[in-house]
């Protein structure tokens, strides 16, 4: 198994993206530490992988809050005795054009999205750089290139990807590797919200003509965060059907 005996801190990981990647390095050996504010979900997840013979366990904190993520990271790193990896995957979206969008609809999305995953790559990289080992998974997205309605999730997923650069750089000494995933359109409850009409002429303009399954994206968590991506930081992997080709 490509994660045996890891340890897997997951943000969002009660629903989505986070849910179908819990549940893949799960069945990969690795031992989920899940992260979400919706206490339902969470623990929905992490029964599940109780179920089939994982062990996981459940922490309820805003990422956005640097107190509540130190005292999450710590609590793992006793729970489970070491921290591997992090998928920064916890994101919101608070759409509006720039001239109606409100300070506060800004403000929500860039303390979530990328406050949120400066907070919890920085605590994390104390215990990965004691152990000498870590990967550090950001979450960017294929709003990073633009999008109308969207310049408080464009700018926030834009500056995850540089955060993944610097964090890279600076953490490569402790052989921690930095990576950035960037999903396109993914059958999330985020995107199940989309009018079936407007989703359909979207789907139009994706090369591959079809929204990702949220496996699709976990698939390449899993490859950045084993052995096999040892060589890889620093980059980032659009999951998005191609339409990134097009920009």
């Amino acid at each position: 198994m490509k994660l045996q005996d890891r340890v897997a801190l997951i943000t969002g990981g009660g629903s989505g993206i986070g849910e179908a990647t819990a549940l893949l390095f799960a069945g990969e050996g690795a031992k989920l530490a899940l992260c979400d504010l919706r206490e339902e979900n969470v623990s929905r997840v992490a029964k599940d992988i109780a179920d089939k013979g994982g062990k996981s366990r459940y922490y309820l904190a805003d990422v956005s809050s640097e107190e509540q993520v130190q005292g999450m990271v710590a609590k793992v790193v006793s729970d489970f005795g070491r921290l591997d990896i992090l998928i920064n995957n916890a994101g919101i979206t608070r759409d509006a054009l720039v001239r109606r969008m409100k300070e506060e609809q800004w403000n929500q999305v860039i303390d979530i999205n990328l406050k949120g995953s400066f907070l919890c790559a920085k605590t994390v990289s104390f215990p990965m750089a004691e152990q000498k080992y870590g990967k550090i998974n950001n979450t960017s997205s294929i709003g990073s290139l633009g999008n109308i309605g969207q310049a408080n999730y464009a700018a926030s997923k834009a500056g995850v990807i540089g955060l993944t650069k610097t964090l890279a750089l600076e953490l490569a000494r402790f052989n921690i590797n930095v990576n950035c995933v960037a999903p396109g359109a993914t059958l999330t409850p985020m995107t199940a919200a989309i009018p079936k009409d407007i989703a359909e002429r979207y789907k139009e303009k994706i090369p591959l003509k079809r929204f990702a399954d949220p496996k699709e994206v976990a698939y390449v968590h899993l490859f950045l965060a084993s052995v096999e991506a040892s060589y890889i930081t620093g980059q980032v992997i659009f999951v998005d059907g191609g339409v990134s080709v097009g920009f």
